[in-house]
């Protein structure tokens, strides 16, 4: 599809969408039960699984050896918790049918960005000499999927009980200034899918909490420095409304736990 379609004369996207608006979520929490915590999300058309293994003891088997290579928290001791992950992209999850294996660059890339951002903000010094092991599946690609995986993370860390300074969240952001005759009248765009990530430069920016305390910035395009600021703008308050998206989430799940809870403290009481 030529650049030059990406926005409609109206000012919308090709899905729809206005330049400051999220694609569709929808979320599950605690999908794997052989899991300590997992979560199923998908923002768009981008789908992921998260499983969270641990705390463990280091080397008790379930969480050692594979991912990232691991490593502890940059602002704890070295017997602090190891935070580890392993992506896996299935065969299917995107249009060149392509198996990833964990010697493929990108996903080393990926892990490494994972590990970084999650390492700060886990409260790992509660769990010395352990390793939390976490497991990404990226079913099907269609842009942000970075922040998509940083999303789902969070969700299945909260499930399996870890403690979290507070929600992370990741959302991506383009400069849709490159393919406009007018710059003048060009927006960054929010949350972008596969066609606008392929032609637009991009940011992935993940905050911790509601406010600007950013966890992680990560951009592999150029673009003009004046164009940068809108961009982190619009994706910190993206960043802001997944955490009410997500927040919702948990305490729709806390909800229904409860629910589960009382019926069974009835039956038992039967």
């Amino acid at each position: 599809m030529s650049r030059y379609e990406l926005l409609s004369p109206e000012g919308l996207r090709i899905d729809g969408r206005r330049w400051n608006e999220l694609r569709r979520i929808s979320a599950q929490m605690s999908t794997q039960s052989a899991a300590d915590g997992s979560s199923y999300l998908e923002q768009g058309n981008t789908k992921i699984i998260c499983t969270v293994i641990g705390p463990a003891e280091k080397g008790s088997g379930g969480a050692g050896g594979a991912g990232s290579g691991g490593g502890g928290s940059g602002k704890g001791g070295e017997g602090d918790a190891s935070v580890i992950f392993e992506v896996n992209y299935a065969a299917f999850s995107g249009t060149e049918r392509k198996k990833r294996g964990r010697g493929d660059k990108r996903v080393a890339e990926m892990q490494s960005a994972l590990q970084r951002t999650f390492a700060s903000v886990i409260l790992t010094h509660l769990f010395p000499r352990s390793e939390i092991m976490i497991t990404i599946h990226i079913l099907s690609q269609d842009g942000s999927v970075l922040a998509t995986c940083i999303n789902a993370t969070t969700l299945a860390l909260i499930d399996a009980g870890i403690p979290l300074y507070d929600y992370v969240t990741a959302c991506t952001a383009g400069s849709s200034s490159t393919y406009m005759a007018n710059e003048e009248n060009a927006d960054p765009m929010l949350d972008l899918n596969a066609i606008e990530e392929g032609d637009l430069p991009c940011l992935t920016l993940a905050t911790v909490g509601g406010g600007e305390r950013i966890a992680l910035c990560n951009m592999e395009n150029k673009v003009q420095l004046n164009r940068l600021e809108g961009m982190i703008a619009v994706a910190v308050g993206g960043c802001a409304e997944l955490r009410g998206v997500l927040d919702r989430v948990v305490r729709r799940w806390g909800t229904e736990v409860l629910k589960r809870r009382g019926v069974e403290s009835e039956r038992v009481g039967e």
